[in-house]
């Protein structure tokens, strides 16, 4: 009876969280909606770096991944102001989306290429899921350095979603929200991404 009330409050609580996650962030846009300047400080600190790291994987260049960073941003805030947002909506996963479509728009008024740019002085990739061991799918002796190596390999659509996921840790929920995809259709993506990866790198152990 003892273990089964532990089991039960250990259940209550590992429930409870993310609805807790939940109500900050509605409350954060809530704040953001009424034109809180001082929380929209407290976003762009949380947020920053890693939309910022985002942008820069896609066009590989400082100066241009910081001002579309602060153009993303600016994006957010009038978005927050002039639209309505569902519950479902995160916070994060809205500024992926914004900063998706304005890397989209960068691309399209440069007459550019959609590049990944995966490691420099400054911006290093890190591979960071508690919940999936990225380098587990690989083959043993693949290291991270060559993975990072065959990343600009893949095609766009591979290369982002596994920047998404793994690099900076957006849940399934979150990327179908900013890809527009079904989470069924973002596994699958996923799956497919990993095995094309796993097999460049066994191409280059051969």
């Amino acid at each position: 009876m003892k273990n089964s009330l532990i089991f039960c409050k250990k259940v209550k609580i590992h429930m409870t969280l993310p609805l807790v996650n939940k109500f900050k962030d509605k409350q954060t846009l809530s704040r953001l909606k009424n034109k809180d300047k001082e929380v929209f400080i407290k976003v762009y600190d949380d947020f920053a770096g890693d939309i910022y790291r985002f942008v820069y994987f896609k066009v590989g260049h400082v100066e241009e991944a910081k001002d579309l960073t602060s153009m993303i941003f600016l994006k957010t805030w009038n978005h927050i102001q002039n639209n309505s947002l569902t519950s479902s909506s995160t916070l994060r996963a809205l500024l992926y989306k914004i900063a998706r479509t304005s890397i989209v728009d960068y691309y399209r008024e440069t007459g550019g290429k959609l590049e990944v740019s995966l490691d420099d002085d400054d911006n290093h990739l890190e591979i960071i899921d508690e919940n999936h061991d990225l380098e587990g799918d690989m083959d043993k002796n693949a290291d991270l350095l060559r993975i990072k190596n065959k990343l600009p390999l893949l095609k766009e659509e591979y290369r982002e979603i596994i920047v998404l996921k793994f690099v900076n840790d957006l849940d399934i929920d979150e990327i179908s929200e900013v890809t527009g995809k079904t989470k069924g259709n973002v596994r699958v993506l996923l799956h497919r991404s990993l095995a094309a990866l796993k097999d460049l790198i066994k191409e280059d152990q051969k």
